[in-house]
């Protein structure tokens, strides 16, 4: 994905608000990146750090330079990431960017940064010591922070951040654009879902994890009519291959907009996942209680950040959707 010009064309108001801050040296010590679901948070964290660290900025980040290159593979000193998508983040791991942060720089750069992506999953621990070091950042420290929902951002971290939000592309137009690129329908219709740029679901389609993913939501929401066979394939195929956080919030996510498709069918609403009409129809004929299974699955996705385990939720799920 080519962060830069997706930032430079598709979210022309964030990319010129930063772009002036570099050049009039106004910068802030705390971002907050705002988003919905598809928009490339975590990519647009390390775009703006790498900016603040280039070694060829003109002004933004060129991406090439070593430094750039040191950003994007996580090996440079004065960066550390957090990232909720790939385990909770804990206080522990807040203490450790404290620790790291109170002391002297060690790149010649003399800029320190923080990215934590998905701030809303932080445990109240761990926010409250965050806090302080937002209220008293040091000359040279830099915190960007990502969020799908702002709502349960605390208002102080967002009054101590400047918010750049990210705005959403229309999924018909990320759908025409990955037409163009000749991109698989039926994998374009799921991940336009998730992802806001044609690049970026060209360059998922390719992975093996999605390739799984995929291949266990065909399955299930094949069965979801019936009881027996759902909980069989929730037991042998979806427990057994959805393993990771990461991975379940996909799956879920993926069978969201299979659900929100046959409310959109009920309602003779033109509906996104036209790879999947037969599937979609046969649930909205035959499936009594669609409405409160969707809420019933959000939910449960909200549950992946806590210390409920994956299986659990799998189970439950499929016993709820196969409720009389």
């Amino acid at each position: 994905m080519q962060i830069k010009e997706y930032l430079k064309t598709k979210q022309p108001l964030l990319y010129q608000t930063f772009l002036n801050a570099l050049k009039n040296n106004e910068l802030s010590h705390a971002y907050l990146i705002v988003g919905e679901t598809g928009t490339p948070l975590k990519e647009t964290a390390l775009y703006l750090a790498k900016s603040l660290l280039c070694d060829n900025p003109n002004p933004l980040a060129c991406e090439n330079c070593i430094t750039c290159m040191r950003v994007e593979n996580n090996q440079y000193a004065d960066l550390i990431v957090e990232d909720a998508e790939e385990g909770q983040i804990k206080r522990e791991d807040i203490d450790r960017i404290i620790s790291t942060f109170s002391k002297t720089a060690v790149e010649n750069k003399g800029k320190v940064i923080y990215i934590i992506h998905l701030i809303e999953t932080l445990l109240p621990t761990s926010i409250n010591a965050l806090l302080k070091f937002l209220e008293e950042p040091g000359k040279d420290t830099y915190a960007i922070l990502t969020t799908q929902n702002e709502s349960r951002v605390l208002p102080t971290i967002v009054s101590r951040s400047q918010k750049l939000v990210l705005r959403l592309t229309p999924r018909e137009d990320v759908i025409k654009e990955c037409a163009n690129l000749n991109l698989p329908s039926d994998d374009v219709e799921l991940l336009s879902y998730f992802y806001n740029d044609a690049n970026k679901i060209k360059d998922v389609i390719s992975d093996e994890e999605y390739a799984t993913t995929k291949e266990c939501l065909n399955a299930y929401v094949s069965n979801i009519n019936n009881k027996k066979d759902l909980l069989y394939i929730a037991e042998s195929q979806v427990i057994k291959n959805i393993t990771t956080k990461q991975q379940a919030r996909v799956f879920l996510d993926m069978l969201t907009s299979v659900l929100e498709d046959v409310i959109r069918k009920k309602n003779g609403e033109k509906i996104f996942l036209t790879s999947y009409d037969k599937i979609i129809n046969e649930l909205a004929m035959a499936m009594p209680h669609v409405e409160s299974s969707l809420l019933e699955l959000i939910t449960l996705r909200r549950k992946i950040d806590s210390n409920v385990s994956i299986p659990s939720i799998f189970e439950h799920l499929s016993i709820y959707l196969t409720k009389e």
